[in-house]
């Protein structure tokens, strides 16, 4: 089966799946390049909530095949940053649910997620160093707000893989869950996610991402969409909320 990115929507949580089993997982010229619009297609579509983004198998990413990308006009870097910042600006809350090997360009998706939980076992890595690649800037300033600069020195220096555990003590990793567990707690918590107020998410994730300047838009919206009204509406009456607003196609 050719790589590709199967996905799937089903109770607000789209699911797309990076599938190369061959190359674990590693991402071909025509997946980078596929990736901006499906999650764009994704984003406009009212029925999706959350995104988890994971592997085929046993592993997540492996990185970038390298033999896809040595093709005449292809630029590498440019197609993968160009996917990493559409995920990072996916409206909705990612999520990457990593095991097995999350190396190189994988390590770029995920770290373009909102969150990621790992399985005991996973091995993360950025390896450029190893290949005299320069490591792209915006990709690079990504980690730093993730893990801090001495972190991010030691990965991009030494290409070295580091277990699921340290990823979590750095902060690249916000749950490391044991084997046979990594499903169902994102499952789980997905569900609590789909569960909450979209406009509280949707404008957190610009503020948590520094752009406060539109503090009034958003202050405007939660007027018009009713959602405050019928979050408070719930609590006193001790209810489920069912909040009704959705990112703007």
């Amino acid at each position: 089966m050719e790589p590709h990115l199967p996905h799937t929507v089903a109770d607000g949580v789209a699911t797309v799946v990076i599938h190369h089993p061959a190359k674990r997982n590693a991402m071909t010229a025509r997946m980078w390049r596929e990736l901006p619009p499906l999650l764009g297609t994704l984003a406009r579509d009212p029925g999706v909530r959350v995104l988890v983004l994971t592997g085929e198998g046993a592993t997540f990413c492996a990185g970038a095949d390298i033999s896809s990308l040595l093709e005449p006009g292809e630029d590498a870097r440019s197609l993968a940053v160009e996917a990493e910042e559409a995920l990072a600006a996916f409206p909705k809350p990612t999520i990457a649910a990593v095991r097995g090997y999350c190396v190189g360009g994988g390590c770029q998706l995920a770290a373009a997620c909102d969150l990621r939980f790992a399985e005991e076992g996973t091995l993360f890595g950025v390896t450029p160093a190893r290949l005299g690649i320069v490591y792209p800037a915006s990709s690079t300033r990504r980690l730093v707000e993730l893990m801090g600069p001495s972190a991010v020195k030691y990965l991009l220096y030494s290409a070295e893989l580091i277990p699921a555990e340290r990823a979590l003590r750095t902060g690249l990793v916000d749950e490391v869950l044991p084997a046979g567990e990594l499903g169902r707690r994102v499952a789980g918590f997905a569900r609590v996610l789909t569960s909450r107020s979209g406009l509280t998410q949707a404008a957190a994730k610009e503020f948590v991402s520094g752009r406060d300047h539109r503090a009034e838009y958003w202050d405007e919206e939660a007027r018009r969409s009713g959602d405050t009204a019928e979050g408070v509406a719930a609590f006193l009456g001790r209810r489920e909320p069912r909040f009704s607003w959705t990112v703007p196609k």
